[in-house]
């Protein structure tokens, strides 16, 4: 049984009143996102706006808290190496003061070319074009997290992130809405 069949199950077997819950829950794992999660509560019967709604909700809380903590820590990274550098007081070298390493270990190839393929997406789209495409490429968890790690302002992601949460699963909730109510 697989992740999506996992919530599809939970769905049909909670109360109408928490299904909500549980395709907002959804919509925060990378890979379902929003898109699949609307498509779990409405393939569940919960009504498209509802389901499309609870599934933006649970995918941008996910991608606003991955953000904040990603710009959290590239703060604390950057006010630590400016703490660590040697001061160069009373005319002192500096030269006697341990070196500052990033301590970054070799990436496995997967992770790499995930970082890649986000980079030459960035330098060619910019920040709106790689949050509104970047659910073809990446989940949104992931693209959120690396711009907010790579110095762009919080704010202006998570404006971009909504925009592409709203409009992805929008679409996707009225393709999968159309399909169920027309087979019905």
């Amino acid at each position: 049984m697989n992740l999506i069949e996992i919530f599809q199950n939970w769905v049909a077997q909670v109360p109408d009143l928490v299904q909500p819950l549980i395709v907002a829950l959804a919509g925060a794992i990378p890979f379902i996102e929003g898109e699949g999660a609307a498509s779990i509560g409405i393939i569940g019967g919960i009504h498209p706006v509802v389901a499309a709604i609870s599934a933006m909700v649970g995918n941008f809380l996910c991608v606003a808290v991955l953000v904040l903590a990603s710009s959290g820590a590239r703060s604390a990274i950057k006010n630590r190496s400016r703490v660590t550098e040697p001061a160069l007081v009373n005319g002192g070298s500096g030269t006697d003061a341990p070196a500052v390493t990033d301590g970054a270990a070799p990436e496995p190839d997967r992770k790499a070319a995930r970082r890649e393929k986000f980079q030459r997406a960035f330098e060619r789209y910019g920040v709106p074009g790689v949050s509104l495409l970047g659910p073809l490429l990446l989940p949104t968890q992931f693209t959120a997290t690396m711009l907010a790690a790579a110095g762009v302002g919080k704010a202006r992601v998570l404006f971009w992130q909504a925009l592409a949460i709203i409009g992805w699963t929008t679409a996707v909730a009225v393709i999968v809405g159309g399909a169920v109510y027309a087979v019905r």
